[in-house]
């Protein structure tokens, strides 16, 4: 009886999500249609009798220079792979054919901005290396990459004529790419670098054996990327030739996804195997496969060029839910396109990077499981260089507010940012409230299960809607469009689209719940 009544329930929970989509999708059409000539950004396409947004600067460049950087790329995995073969090279022989293949690389994307990235960056290593055995290593690593991380954005990479009109001429080469943007990413490779060195001289507490046992990557004779990150390398890895050519690796070097230090050398050393030619090659088709439905998508939904055409305001609350859920889709898979496509080019030349996202978007109903699943190359750098040493889940309240606001300032000085961040602070409390609450209940009857899986589906509702909200508020309307928003939904006609929001995540949790891991795992991202 019981069994029969949860078929039918998910039978139900099935079609209402199939109705949703069908809804969602029929007003995209219809919306990106009518709107198309005043909307921004939308040019000519592939597809017959339909413009493509364009209107996103990332997407737009990564897309329009694709051809270039598969050239580019292909050229310099060529020459690493071949000169690694013939000549039988390990970690230090790699790191400069890497180095080498890679200051090439900047000297086009930074021009003679390359010295500012050289500079700051064998200053960083010195400080490691004074500091790494005494006690004030990580005040003084932090402060000095804060610093730059700050400056570096004030200053806007800084000129080169206020080190003296003799050198301004160098302003006229600056490349093609701001460095300034770049070395964000050097900045965390800076410091994971500082860490596994400061590490290194303290003894490792990772239990090898014990992780062996548990670990079926590492039964099978591998080695799985937790193992090749836990474990320290041998000192001489730690030298400035591998510390440079971590740094500016060409396939990771503009968007990642970011590798701990010690991941990187030991790979550099011998290659990752974890991922046979058959696999690598699998993986690039299924990248091909997921451009092709980024292209469907840019062609038929304009979601982006509403948002910063600030056409939403015209919009109902329904439409402006629409587009705000096709904002976040569209985000998801423009990052999911360009990660991968690094990372399956850093793959091709023997070093495994973790991947950034490892679900999809609509899979995730909490925000603990959203931000382990966005970005989770960054994820992991934050719990190892950050969350731990500020002391893990016994201070869980405080640190995600310190993490969060330096995500922010990470990614740009801008107060919708800090604003994002804020907010997503806010909405982690209530979550790790209700998990603790969760932990300690125990259901010892069906009514008792009932009731945990109805509170947790209503949970996953709120929690969806804040990620939602919050999202927004970073990279769409901005602080100053929230009291906008919430007049909008709070009026006589954003009410019952309020709750078929609730409703609709509601079921998409109760579904996620009830089918995973079945059901659920299908829909992950692999």
């Amino acid at each position: 009886m019981k069994s029969c009544w949860k078929k039918r329930e998910l039978t139900f929970l099935i079609l209402y999500a199939l109705l949703f989509y069908i809804i969602i999708i029929r007003r995209s059409l219809q919306i990106s249609h009518d709107y198309s000539h005043k909307v921004f950004g939308l040019r000519p396409g592939w597809v017959p009798d339909q413009l493509n947004d364009v209107s996103d600067a990332q997407w737009r460049n990564f897309r329009g220079k694709l051809h270039i950087l598969t050239v580019v790329f292909g050229i310099f995995a060529f020459v690493a792979n071949m000169l690694r073969a013939y000549c039988q090279l390990k970690a230090k022989g790699m790191a400069v054919v890497w180095l080498l293949i890679s200051l090439i690389y900047l000297a086009y994307l930074h021009g003679a901005c390359i010295i500012f990235v050289l500079s700051i960056a064998s200053a960083n290593f010195l400080l490691v290396k004074i500091f790494a055995r005494t006690k004030y290593f990580s005040s003084a690593l932090w402060t000095f990459n804060l610093f730059f991380l700050i400056y570096n954005r004030i200053h806007e990479g800084y000129s080169f004529s206020t080190f003296g009109q003799h050198w301004a001429y160098l302003d006229n080469f600056r490349g093609a790419f701001r460095w300034h943007i770049c070395f964000n990413f050097v900045i965390l490779r800076m410091i994971s670098f500082g860490y596994d060195y400061h590490w290194a001289h303290q003894g490792s507490h990772f239990d090898q054996k014990k992780h062996i046992q548990r670990c079926h990557i590492c039964k099978a004779g591998k080695a799985c990327y937790l193992h090749l990150q836990e474990r320290s390398v041998q000192n001489d890895k730690f030298s400035f030739s591998i510390y440079l050519c971590y740094l500016v690796y060409a396939p990771l070097y503009i968007a990642g996804p970011i590798v701990s230090f010690n991941a990187f050398a030991s790979q550099l050393d011998m290659p990752q195997n974890n991922y046979s030619v058959r696999d690598v090659s699998w993986y690039g088709l299924r990248w091909l496969f997921s451009l092709f439905l980024m292209e469907l998508m840019t062609h038929l939904f304009y979601y982006n060029a509403f948002a910063i055409s600030g056409l939403w305001k015209q919009l109902s609350p329904m439409d402006v839910f629409i587009i705000g859920y096709g904002v976040l889709n569209f985000m998801w898979l423009k990052f999911f396109l360009m990660w991968r496509y690094f990372r399956l080019w850093s793959l091709i030349c023997g070093i495994e990077a973790p991947e950034n996202m490892p679900r999809c978007i609509n899979n995730c109903y909490n925000l603990e499981s959203f931000w382990k699943n966005w970005h989770a190359s960054f994820n992991k750098w934050l719990v190892r260089y950050m969350y731990i040493p500020l002391g893990g889940s016994q201070r869980k309240l405080l640190n995600i507010w310190v993490i969060f606001t330096f995500v922010a300032i990470w990614h740009d000085l801008e107060w919708k940012l800090l604003s994002w961040a804020w907010l997503t602070c806010l909405f982690f409390v209530p979550e790790m409230i209700l998990k603790s609450l969760a932990n300690a209940f125990q259901a010892e009857s069906a009514f008792g299960e009932f009731i945990f899986r109805e509170l947790s589906a209503v949970a996953g509702s709120v929690t969806i809607t804040c990620l939602m909200v919050a999202n927004l508020v970073g990279y769409v309307i901005g602080p100053s469009g929230i009291n906008w928003f919430i007049s909008q939904f709070l009026q006589k006609e954003g009410l019952p689209i309020l709750g078929g929001m609730f409703i609709t995540f509601y079921v998409g949790t109760k579904v996620n719940h009830m089918t995973y891991p079945s059901i659920g795992s299908l829909v992950r991202v692999y």
